[in-house]
């Protein structure tokens, strides 16, 4: 997402593709995207840097979200709208099959059944290998996987947005589902880099979340200096201690950290070699939680697009 979208200006598009294409050279298996990255340009660059390289990695992306006619940032989950919203990502990314498509938000004016239903038939057509839903609660993921089965669940997981605890996961474990973690490294929080919040870009999306609020940032950066010495101790950097945590919780867990920097995407991949005793997870799960962050991780206005379970104390009224 971040090579086009999200934290300010992205990358020049010489950079953006030869990071792709290390990335694939390093060994990473699984790109994501969504029609919503760049409202279509994120696709467009996959599809020119690596679309010649289409074996060697697990493709998914989204629909559901895009932008409309007004230029308006849209949720449509209506079977047409997804149909071409399939459509046109596959003709950005170069390549005739989606290995795995979720439906980026559940448009709850649309009966999650119907939403399903149009993707079923998109795979029966073989256009989308598996299929998968982000942000959902585990009563909307029972009723899709009982349409067609789903393959895997995308929401945000991390130390610090510990939501997919409260009934998410479970369920996931339950129909067999895979969970995929985005912002495991929670914004850039849990890699100890962003220390003043007054210095991102005025269009960076952080700017809009509670969390990174000045007063609150500051608040939850009090949490850092213990987080890094757990990583000292275990002798890795911030960043590979908080994707190590979520690649020791569970086998059913995959999580993918963003990128723009080179040295990043060699540095999160090292995570794999990151052992954790049960005493290190049990003093980081007891440091940060949902209890000891401050704020929600959403605003009111994005929090109304989620169907996800949040803790009833970070729910905004």
């Amino acid at each position: 997402m971040s090579l086009s979208h999200g934290y300010g200006p992205p990358p020049a598009e010489a950079e953006a593709i030869a990071l792709l294409n290390q990335a694939l050279d390093m060994g990473y298996t699984m790109i994501d995207t969504a029609a919503l990255y760049g409202f279509g340009a994120n696709e467009s660059l996959l599809g020119k840097a690596i679309g010649h390289r289409r074996s060697e990695f697990h493709l998914a992306s989204k629909g559901g979200i895009f932008r409309n006619e007004q230029g308006k940032r849209t949720i449509d989950g209506s079977p047409k709208t997804l149909r071409a919203s399939c459509e046109a990502s596959l003709k950005r990314l170069r390549t005739d099959y989606i290995d795995l498509y979720y439906l980026h938000r559940w448009d709850k004016a649309v009966p999650i059944e119907d939403s399903i239903g149009a993707l079923a038939d998109l795979v029966t057509a073989g256009k989308i290998g598996h299929l998968g839903l982000s942000e959902v609660s585990a009563q909307t993921l029972i009723k899709a996987n009982r349409v067609h089965p789903i393959a895997a669940v995308q929401s945000e997981y991390s130390l610090w947005t510990r939501n997919p605890e409260i009934e998410i996961l479970r369920a996931c474990r339950e129909i067999g589902a895979g969970f995929v973690a985005f912002s495991p490294l929670a914004r850039q929080f849990l890699t100890g880099r962003l220390t003043d919040v007054t210095k991102l870009h005025a269009t960076d999306l952080r700017l809009n979340m509670p969390r990174f609020e000045l007063q609150t940032y500051q608040e939850n950066l009090r949490l850092l200096t213990q987080y890094e010495s757990v990583a000292a101790q275990v002798g890795c950097t911030p960043a590979q201690l908080a994707l190590a945590w979520l690649l020791n919780k569970d086998p059913n867990i995959v999580p993918i950290p963003g990128t723009t920097n080179p040295e990043h995407l060699r540095e999160n991949a090292g995570a794999v070699d990151v052992a954790l005793s049960p005493e290190v997870m049990a003093m980081l799960d007891g440091l940060i939680n949902e209890n000891t962050v401050s704020g929600p991780r959403y605003g009111a206005n994005n929090q109304r697009e989620v169907d996800s379970a949040e803790y009833a104390h970070h729910r905004l009224i």
